[in-house]
């Protein structure tokens, strides 16, 4: 159940719901926004759901919604406001501000991770992407650098300043990932692992979490609960293209997926075009398709020789010719009413 507060309520008469809904053994998880409180009790059992009911009445409170979805944190009807804005680091995601996540495939070397960070710093990319540790079809392939590629990242937020977003695909490695990572990312085929959602979900650390190569869009939003739940509202989802029948691209895109999650959903919805496409050429034209669908941002991969790659090389842009691309995605986003993100230094 949903309990939304008056805009005016005090804070007395918030935490006393607060308590009304622990009371009966529920969770309560708290959503503030800019004009008004709304408090989720989890865990509602039909007795407590009649209990709870009756804090309509209640001093502060305006009404009591009941929740029919699956997924109670992450629906629409939770979030103190239409879309959540996230600030990560300085930097906004969400509400109307267009976030660009760019960066080579996964952390070769020193020179080549740090030459695409400084170039995507100037261009005025918002958050570094890079991948410390690669999941791989073929155990035989590139798996990433692991802690070493994590120092690299390091390196390079402490030059260039940009927020880091790199993938962490094992329960071992949270506590690594956790001390370079400003988003941890949670790759297709671990948007199902559970028990490393949860452990997310408990270190505080906001998360983008892409959709499985075969996954509904409501398997993604219960996968985001997992996070939700445990107390950390930075949760960004991300649509990466799903296994269809269709040869030609390496996924198929669904486009789709964007105005439908900002249906059900107050979770900001960003798109990678690169694993969608695997094409370098058909990168811009999808991102400028999401940008214009309503999307709050993209994560694209691009690499200083993309030709030299250890993996991805085909779908990575050339980091030489990123700010143009960049200039007509935000281009496409203005038409849908999104502007490129602020970016603030964090006191």
């Amino acid at each position: 159940m949903m309990i939304v507060m008056k805009a005016d309520a005090t804070q007395e008469e918030i935490d006393t719901a607060i308590s009304r809904v622990e009371e009966g053994g529920a969770r309560a998880h708290v959503s503030t926004g800019a004009e008004r409180t709304v408090i989720g009790a989890v865990g509602v059992d039909g007795t407590q759901r009649e209990r709870l009911a009756s804090l309509a009445t209640a001093p502060g409170v305006d009404r009591v919604v009941p929740i029919t979805k699956p997924y109670k944190l992450a629906s629409r009807e939770f979030g103190p406001d239409p879309e959540s804005t996230l600030e990560i680091a300085g930097r906004t995601i969400g509400g109307g501000a267009f976030a660009t996540i760019a960066g080579p495939c996964t952390v070769e070397s020193y020179e080549q991770t740090m030459s695409t960070a400084r170039t995507m710093r100037d261009v005025g990319v918002q958050f570094f992407r890079a991948g410390a540790y690669k999941p791989r079809s073929s155990p035989y392939s590139f798996q990433g650098l692991g802690r070493e590629g994590l120092g690299i990242l390091r390196a390079v937020k402490e030059e260039t300043g940009l927020p880091i977003v790199t993938e962490l695909m094992d329960v071992r490695d949270v506590e690594a990932v956790c001390e370079v990572a400003d988003v941890i990312q949670v790759g297709a085929r671990n948007m199902q692992n559970y028990p490393l959602l949860t452990e997310i979900g408990r270190s505080g650390v906001a998360t983008l979490i892409k959709r499985g190569l075969a996954a509904t869009i409501e398997e993604l939003l219960m996968a985001s609960e997992y996070v939700l739940k445990e107390g950390n509202p930075n949760v960004i989802l991300c649509e990466r293209g799903i296994r269809t029948f269709e040869t030609t691209t390496r996924f198929t895109l669904d486009i789709a997926a964007v105005p439908v999650l900002k249906e059900l959903t107050h979770l900001p919805v960003v798109v990678d075009p690169s694993h969608a496409a695997g094409r370098r050429d058909l990168v811009l034209p999808l991102s400028m398709a999401a940008a214009a669908a309503g999307a709050d941002g993209i994560i694209v991969e691009t690499h200083p020789a993309p030709e030299e790659a250890v993996c991805d090389g085909p779908q990575q842009l050339r980091a030489d010719e990123f700010g143009a691309y960049l200039r007509r995605v935000e281009a496409a986003a203005a038409l849908a009413g999104r502007v490129p993100a602020p970016v603030t230094v964090p006191a």
